[in-house]
């Protein structure tokens, strides 16, 4: 399977602009740019393209791993928090985040934990990443 995306932009990397946009459609001209980037101007940016992946990915591979123990949830809801850091060799993405609140009736604690971890190291995306990744998972009652 192989999926594609892609990116245009015009003029310097501060002043510049550009656009995303993603095969299925989903993302159209989609603009993107270094004020959306480093600071609160509109359009989206690398990293949070990246924090969605995470946060989507987790999520359904947590599905999968809960069904694997016999347990359905009633709600899996992510957040996904990407760290860019400057360093000494330039920029770099160095933490992923992901913050959990789960609701799945009857759930046992030691097999929900062990689904979450199975999640966080078996999604496509966590075996993307070089960064540091961990997970804060509250399971509701």
């Amino acid at each position: 399977m192989q999926r594609k995306a892609s990116a245009r932009w015009q003029g310097t990397a501060k002043e510049g602009a550009g656009t995303i946009a993603t095969q299925s459609g989903t993302l159209k001209d989609t603009p993107f740019s270094f004020v959306a980037r480093f600071g609160d101007g509109k359009g989206t940016n690398p990293e949070e393209l990246i924090a969605a992946a995470h946060a989507g990915c987790f999520t359904m591979a947590l599905s999968a791993q809960l069904g694997n123990a016999g347990m359905t949830a009633t709600k899996l809801e992510t957040t996904a928090t990407i760290s860019l850091d400057k360093l000494p060799d330039g920029f770099a993405i160095t933490k992923s985040h992901l913050d959990l609140v789960a609701r799945v009736p009857g759930a046992d604690k030691a097999k929900f934990d062990a689904a979450v971890k199975a999640a966080e190291t078996g999604c496509p995306v966590s075996k993307l990443f070089k960064a540091e990744i961990s997970v804060s998972a509250r399971l509701e009652p």
